[in-house]
């Protein structure tokens, strides 16, 4: 939480420092939306913050930020330059150091048809990244290409806030720490990542805040497709790893990743896979064959994280429960 505190008004701080510790260990998203009731997400569930820092299921009792709340919360986001965050307002959300991402919603700008900036922010949404070793424990032998001797071409699918970054943040540091193969001397592979909303490695000045591994090579804040050119023709990296492909672009690039030999973990937003074919882009991705696996990624308090992975086809080859857990000893992702 500390790295995001300095971003909060005082008002909303002070309800949020003033939660149970055991709702702050599992605290997954502050949304704060102007005259309506501060919200929280704590372990997959939600509640309202009322005056008193206390937890609450009634909407009626939840503490309503004002319009002061949201212009300071802007304005702390932005580091006091609204103009120099103009291309991070037109996507709609910021990320701050750390790699959280405030999603963002209000009164959108036009030009030419296609969305300048938002205006008028009445929303804010907060999602805290967090770090868990181990999650891709149980994942990566099934996705391994013994054949090959390196990683399948691999898709993670799931709705949001299942934690497909957080997966896929491990899957980079295990890879290029070579655990996959039981930390065998010179089993490491060399890793890409080309962190275009720096929420996977969070760098700082070009250096990752998050583990992603002693082999591991990031491109912050560059675009996908852009990025994996430049990745491949500059660090030669035996494993790429991007989030939420989706875009023709995208398309083009992996398919020239794959034609240089490199391997790719990838994610995108879908239900499950046959949700993911229903879109033209994957569709062909998948029917050329760029990727092997395909990993539906759920979870569930019960649970924890559940992975289905499938080939190319659609054709179950393993179903696996993540057993990592926090040191909170809640369900991970």
């Amino acid at each position: 939480m500390q790295p995001i505190l300095p971003f909060l008004p005082a008002r909303i701080r002070g309800l949020i420092e003033r939660l149970p510790e055991a709702a702050g260990d599992r605290l997954e998203e502050i949304r704060v939306r102007e005259a309506r009731p501060l919200e929280v997400v704590v372990g997959g569930e939600s509640r309202f913050v009322s005056p008193d820092g206390a937890l609450t299921l009634e909407a009626s009792r939840g503490y309503r930020p004002s319009k002061e709340d949201g212009l300071k919360l802007l304005d702390l986001l932005t580091g006091h330059s609204l103009y120099t965050y103009e291309e991070e307002l037109r996507r709609g959300y910021i990320t701050i150091a750390g790699g959280h991402r405030v999603g963002l919603a209000g009164k959108t700008v036009l030009e030419r048809g296609e969305v300048k900036h938002i205006r008028d922010v009445g929303s804010f949404n907060i999602r805290i990244a967090r770090a868990v070793p181990g999650i891709a424990r149980e994942l990566l032998p099934a996705v391994w290409d013994e054949s090959a001797g390196t990683v399948h071409q691999t898709l993670i699918v799931s709705p949001p806030r299942q934690g497909k970054t957080t997966l896929i943040r491990d899957m980079a540091r295990t890879v290029s720490e070579g655990a996959v193969r039981g930390n065998a001397p010179g089993s490491g592979q060399r890793v890409g990542i080309v962190d275009e909303r720096s929420e996977i490695a969070a760098c700082v000045k070009g250096v990752p805040t998050f583990d992603v591994g002693p082999r591991t090579d990031v491109l912050d804040g560059c675009p996908k497709a852009e990025g994996m050119m430049m990745m491949i023709r500059s660090m030669s990296p035996e494993v790429l790893v991007v989030d939420e492909i989706g875009r023709h672009e995208d398309a083009v690039a992996l398919q020239e990743a794959l034609h240089a030999g490199v391997r790719v973990f990838a994610t995108a937003h879908g239900r499950d896979a046959s949700d993911v074919r229903d879109r033209p882009v994957m569709r062909r991705l998948l029917e050329d064959g760029v990727f092997s696996r395909v990993v539906e990624l759920t979870r569930s308090r019960q649970t924890g994280a559940r992975f289905t992975v499938r080939d190319a086809s659609g054709r179950k080859l393993a179903e696996l429960n993540a057993r990592t857990l926090t040191e909170s000893g809640r369900a991970p992702c």
